[in-house]
């Protein structure tokens, strides 16, 4: 491999004479190899963006000459079009402050500006970071990032499952079945209503996504080391915030008070917490689709599923419900997530957090998981579910849970007499309450209307 020299402060070190990084990135490489994990390029792309919007506020207010700043724009939007991507390989386990893939933004878009412009014209430091510091750059790249993939990519997920749930409640209005508590027989629920329930889960994890956003809209830049905003000129706090908006398209603002921005993580540690909702509520949905899926001969069978694939490798014909289980795993490890999340959020001391990549490592994470997991399981699994209204039927009417209609003529306890005798004999419940002359075959027959108990 062919090398070239670059140097910093602490003196001079090799670099792939390929890459544009430079000799910061180079020592964080060298030092940091643990693990597989990177700096996420969602992370990247928001360095993108803030460096962008860095460079035309420090113009605007007259610290960065025009030709400057316009190559460190063509940089950017190199980084944010992917071009650049193999030239950002630091790990997470690096600094907790995240200065390394700060300055790694920083090198690449000097060396690669430089090139452009055929001289030296961009200092990593000077220009690339002018009025930054890596202690309000990180978090801001942190909360650009978070608000974008919750916006781009888990909302319009959400929605997607939503839309397939209100046809499933529209295709299967009508249809009795029985209802389960304690994984046991319970009184009837129509099945339009059991989908009307995990359709609203997601309506309400979607609106505490919303709520989570304001927080994550608010940026840190501006603060620079410690929050006073040294070495920034008067009023690039909310300048920068403002060319953040304009090349996002989507509305940030300067945060308040810098000194809770660089250190406090409590709007990453709310918002994964409706993440984790979420998750919680899609295992839930995933298990019931798996359970009422279970057989096809022994289980309770009152949906079929799409099949998929082949689910054994031993037992011929076998098929499994596949996107359930995947879902299930997804929801574990955003639950898991949330836990590093919050630990990584309690650990500021004194004006800095420096737990910052693990933190946003998780949430990225947790967002891209459920958003693909979603998407799967929408597109592979939900919108080709359909009753077995047979089976519902036979199920429903099997039911010794029926007898709850009986209360209001014959009272609670001579209605659970019935409910036993029938269980205990193997025998309907019209059956045991006649026996036990209760009512009469005609009079029974006038009560019991499974269809008037939903």
């Amino acid at each position: 491999m062919d090398y070239r020299i670059e140097h910093d402060s602490m003196g001079e070190i090799q670099v792939p004479a390929d890459r544009y990084w430079g000799a910061q990135t180079q020592r964080s490489y060298q030092n940091f190899k643990i693990g597989i994990e990177k700096i996420p390029m969602e992370i990247i792309r928001a360095f993108a963006v803030l460096k962008k919007a860095a460079a035309i506020a420090n113009n605007r207010l007259g610290k960065l000459d025009e030709r400057r700043m316009q190559l460190i724009s063509q940089v950017c939007d190199e980084i944010l079009a992917g071009e650049l991507d193999g030239h950002f390989p630091l790990a997470v386990w690096q600094t907790g402050s995240g200065t390394q893939s700060n300055m790694n933004v920083n090198e690449v878009i000097a060396n690669r500006g430089n090139e452009i412009a055929g001289e030296k014209l961009l200092h990593p430091n000077d220009h690339s970071n002018m009025s930054q510091s890596s202690n309000d750059t990180f978090p801001t790249a942190m909360h650009i990032a978070a608000a974008t993939a919750i916006e781009d990519h888990l909302l319009p997920a959400i929605d997607l499952l939503i839309g397939t749930f209100e046809r499933l409640m529209k295709e299967n209005e009508g249809i009795i079945k029985t209802g389960r508590t304690h994984l046991q027989d319970a009184t009837p629920i129509t099945f339009s209503q059991e989908i009307s329930g995990w359709k609203n889960m997601l309506e309400k994890s979607r609106g505490m996504l919303l709520l989570s956003l304001p927080g994550l809209r608010e940026l840190a830049l501006g603060g620079t080391a410690v929050g006073t905003g040294l070495n920034a000129p008067q009023g690039f706090d909310t300048e920068v915030a403002k060319a953040v908006s304009e090349l996002t398209g989507k509305e940030f603002v300067t945060a308040g008070n810098k000194f809770h921005s660089l250190t406090s993580k409590d709007e990453l540690v709310f918002a994964h917490g409706a993440l984790k909702g979420l998750a919680a509520d899609m295992m839930k949905i995933a298990n019931d689709i798996r359970w009422l899926s279970s057989g096809p001969r022994c289980g309770l069978g009152e949906i079929f599923i799409p099949e998929n694939e082949p689910g054994s490798s031993i037992m011929p014909g076998k098929v499994n419900p596949t996107q359930c289980e995947s879902v299930t795993m997804v929801a574990v490890q955003v639950i898991a997530n949330d836990v590093a999340v919050g630990m990584a959020a309690s650990q500021g001391n004194f004006e800095l957090n420096v737990f910052m990549p693990v933190c946003i490592y998780n949430f990225l994470q947790s967002v891209r998981l459920l958003s693909d997991s979603l998407v799967s399981f929408n597109n592979n699994c939900v919108t080709g579910i359909r009753a077995n209204k047979e089976k519902m039927d036979e199920n429903l009417h099997r039911s010794l849970m029926l007898v709850t209609c009986l209360n209001p003529y014959i009272g609670y306890e001579n209605a659970a007499k019935t409910a036993k005798k029938a269980y205990r004999e193997n025998i309907s419940l019209k059956e045991s309450c006649i026996e036990l002359g209760f009512l009469t075959p005609e009079r029974f027959d006038e009560v019991f209307k499974p269809e008037k108990m939903v």
